[in-house]
């Protein structure tokens, strides 16, 4: 009787399935109070088994060989000395079994050069975010793994203060999403800068008359000077130099061409929000010689004599 008594009593002293959540943000919130006190942080405990008064069978089915315990891939575990660790990982996965919840690995591919890619498309709580990835960057560490990429869309913006909060820095963005970048050995990251150029074209067009296809832009810093020049562009992502140039000629003037080679390339500095540029002159042979602007972009576009657009080029220049 008295056996079954204790036995009625521990189990009505467990947390439910309804409070573990709650105990969890409970005892991260605790945590970061006392870190923000300069104080020792409590040590969150396993309520299951970490009490003197559990039964020796619950504490081997918890933390036995593929015990509850033991779940966060055989490597949460009850850790009975967290009251003097600073370690924000153990923390972490204590807190996480004290609460019962699962920590998991964040989803990840290795990459080619020993790291891990760490690519996020579905919504996740920041707090849970963050226990996933102290986790995830310990377990990294152990396997030996040096850089981890976050991919992060949009709509998961929530989580960047998360990352950059353990260590993570911003390494590019696109339109869609933002990448973040860590190193875990504790050596010079060797991880590769972002991408430092940009690739523009511009068309040298001429017809059996010896004639120049030029444009005046409607925007720019060649905006009402009177500027005649080539129709230039930029290739886009993925793009070959000769299929951009092609399509940069089509848009601005409607005129139809065909690649046939490149002239000359120069490359300048700071052009374009401090990335470097590499412009490329390309030569294409016309299909078709009607010209219809486009509107958003260009003043004006003709069929120019060569030596008449050297002339205007001269005349600038002298002007300036």
């Amino acid at each position: 009787m008295a056996a079954a008594a204790t036995a009625r009593s521990l189990s009505l002293s467990l947390p439910t399935r309804a409070t573990r959540a709650p105990l969890l943000l409970r005892l991260l919130s605790l945590r970061r109070r006392h870190s923000a006190a300069g104080l020792a942080a409590p040590a969150p405990r396993c309520f299951r088994c970490c009490s003197a008064s559990a039964p020796a069978r619950r504490r081997g089915a918890l933390h036995g060989p593929g015990g509850l315990g033991r779940r966060l891939g055989g490597e949460l575990r009850c850790r009975r000395a967290m009251a003097n660790s600073t370690n924000s990982t153990v923390i972490a996965e204590s807190a996480m079994a004290a609460s019962g919840v699962d920590v998991e690995l964040l989803p990840f591919v290795n990459d080619k050069h020993g790291g891990v890619i760490v690519e996020m498309t579905t919504p996740m709580d920041s707090q849970l975010f963050s226990a996933s990835l102290k986790v995830s960057l310990s377990k990294w560490r152990e396997q030996g793994i040096r850089g981890v990429w976050i991919k992060l869309p949009i709509g998961l913006a929530n989580l960047i203060q998360s990352a950059v909060e353990e260590g993570f820095w911003y390494h590019h963005a696109e339109e869609t999403y933002l990448m973040l970048a860590y190193w875990l050995p504790a050596t010079t990251h060797t991880l590769p800068v972002n991408a430092t150029h940009r690739v523009g074209v511009g068309a040298f067009v001429m017809n059996d008359k010896r004639e120049v296809l030029a444009v005046q832009e409607k925007s720019g810093v060649l905006r009402g000077l009177g500027v005649w020049k080539f129709p230039t562009g930029v290739v886009e992502p993925g793009e070959d130099i000769n299929i951009g140039v092609v399509r940069e000629v089509k848009e601005e003037t409607g005129v139809d061409t065909e690649f046939v080679e490149v002239l000359a390339f120069r490359q300048s500095h700071k052009a374009f929000f401090d990335k470097s540029d590499l412009f490329f002159v390309c030569m294409l042979r016309p299909l078709s010689f009607d010209i219809t602007r486009q509107e958003s972009e260009i003043e004006a576009a003709q069929w120019m004599p060569v030596e008449e657009l050297l002339h205007n080029h001269l005349s600038i220049n002298m002007s300036s």
